[in-house]
């Protein structure tokens, strides 16, 4: 065998990540296709939550449909937070709250594997921790405080999820920090909306279970500021 044969030749960047240039393209024609169908519907955010909430109260099957939709959701970027708030208004503060978290954990799970497969052999860790110094190696040794973090002072929730993917950040830590820093929010969000009557199209607010909403959002962030100061003092 000659030399030139037993070299091994690179492949090029388009022949090494064809599958997710094509994933890619896929998942940019979805989210077209969905911006483009609402702003013909004449659809803004606040009045697919009332449709959302309007077809999933007459269906038997409310719950799996709301979940299933939560485990979607970041596909479409659509806002993590009006979800929660239509949880509250379906289903009561406490179902709505469990339904939530088991949704939006099992989405966070699905973004999380989409930014991990995307990542995959896009980015060199070990260079990447050079070039984007303390942060990128912080995420990485301190999965779980950082996600935490992260969660209670209401970073974007998708773009976290993406990120942690990415940069394979360890999944355990992640999912727990995500679960338990989500928590409060998840909370404060669908008492929000089990105090509102959006779902008989006008605003009737319960004032104890908005108190109780907004007390439970300050003290995430009471919570969250904290943990860093235990955290920057270790």
């Amino acid at each position: 065998m000659s030399p030139e044969t037993s070299l091994q030749v690179k492949p090029s960047f388009l022949q090494a990540h064809w599958q997710k240039l094509l994933a890619a393209l896929f998942w940019l024609v979805a989210i077209i296709l969905y911006v483009v169908y609402t702003q013909t519907q004449n659809l803004s955010p606040l009045a697919s939550l009332r449709q959302l909430i309007g077809f999933l109260s007459e269906s038997m099957l409310g719950p799996l449909i709301f979940i299933a939709l939560y485990i979607v959701r970041p596909l479409f970027l659509f806002s993590a937070g009006l979800l929660s708030i239509a949880s509250g208004v379906l289903f009561g503060p406490f179902w709505g709250v469990v339904y939530t978290v088991i949704g939006s954990n099992l989405g966070a799970s699905l973004a999380y594997l989409i930014g991990r497969f995307f990542g995959d052999g896009l980015i060199n860790l070990k260079e990447s921790e050079q070039g984007l110094g303390k942060y990128l190696k912080r995420l990485r040794e301190n999965s779980f405080e950082t996600v935490f973090i992260m969660r209670l002072i209401f970073l974007p929730y998708d773009l976290v999820n993406y990120l942690a993917g990415f940069l394979k950040v360890n999944y355990a830590a992640f999912i727990l920090a995500t679960a338990l820093g989500s928590l409060p929010g998840t909370i404060s969000f669908a008492l929000f909306g089990a105090s509102t009557g959006f779902s008989e199209g006008s605003p009737k607010f319960d004032w104890r279970v908005l108190l109780a909403s907004v007390i439970i959002f300050a003290l995430s962030l009471v919570i969250s500021r904290l943990v860093k100061r235990k955290e920057q003092r270790a």
